[in-house]
């Protein structure tokens, strides 16, 4: 008898990328309060897809969106429902400030350990963070094989392994079998996300969300600390040449000589 599949998709709420970004008087984090409008992480998406995806060829999943973060952070798992989710879990944080990829993905391994869950998906990286390191380290934390910037998955029919191909250096791919439950990061270009539709979007805002508090979870060592955040140095100034196009082409012409780039 082969038993149905539960999947548990990773969405992270992230600042729309129009907003202008300003940091703390502290240079301890952005000033999020000033910030008018957050989206679902890009990437997240398609995680979202692929396990909807799934869902379509093995009828019998259920399919789980949690997201870690404040409040706020409801509307991005109320937008995977509105695509297709089942069942909504928040993690609370009671900071709106920085939290590490590793307390993250503490969070996330210490829910999911208590869950019969076959797969795991997360988007490859978050647009603000870019670090690519949840996905690997609730891997990690779970003991479960993983595999990174998937562009491709299928999971075989008796749903004990999963082949998957990941995107790699020079428009190549490496192809793995990962044996069930496992961890995927999935890459931008695997599917076309869908747009949530009205009908499961009124299901979504009614729909109660499994709430838990980040401090009730097992608390490990944090090994890192933000230091400080600051705007990108300006190292090297342009230079505008002005005048006519001949003008124009003599300075280009005296300054490439002058720094010895022509004889």
């Amino acid at each position: 008898m082969v038993l149905p599949m539960k999947l548990l998709v990773c969405v992270k709420q992230v600042p729309e990328s129009e907003n202008q970004i300003l940091i703390d008087d502290g240079s301890a984090w952005i000033k999020s309060d000033e910030i008018c409008d957050f989206k679902m992480n890009r990437l997240d998406e398609f995680a979202v897809e692929e396990a909807l995806l799934i869902k379509a060829t093995f009828s019998d999943t259920k399919i789980d969106a949690l997201s870690a973060g404040p409040e706020r952070s409801t509307e991005v798992i109320r937008r995977s429902i509105g695509m297709g989710a089942d069942a909504g879990i928040h993690i609370r944080t009671e900071s709106v400030g920085y939290h590490s990829s590793f307390e993250i993905a503490g969070w996330i391994a210490e829910y999911a350990r208590g869950e019969p869950y076959d797969l795991i998906l997360t988007g490859a990286l978050s647009e603000d963070n870019m670090q690519g390191q949840v996905g690997p380290m609730i891997a990690k934390q779970l003991s479960l094989p993983w595999a990174t910037a998937v562009i491709f998955e299928k999971i075989a029919s008796d749903r004990k392994t999963i082949y998957v191909e990941r995107e790699i250096e020079g428009g190549q791919r490496d192809t793995l079998e990962l044996p069930l439950p496992a961890v995927l990061t999935i890459q931008s270009g695997i599917n076309t996300p869908r747009y949530p539709s009205l009908s499961n979007l009124l299901r979504a805002n009614k729909q109660g969300l499994n709430r838990i508090d980040a401090a009730d979870l097992e608390q490990l060592a944090v090994p890192e600390n933000l230091v400080e955040l600051v705007y990108p140095r300006k190292t090297r100034a342009g230079t505008f040449l002005k005048g006519t196009e001949e003008e124009k082409a003599t300075q280009l012409v005296r300054i490439l000589r002058e720094r010895a780039l022509l004889p």
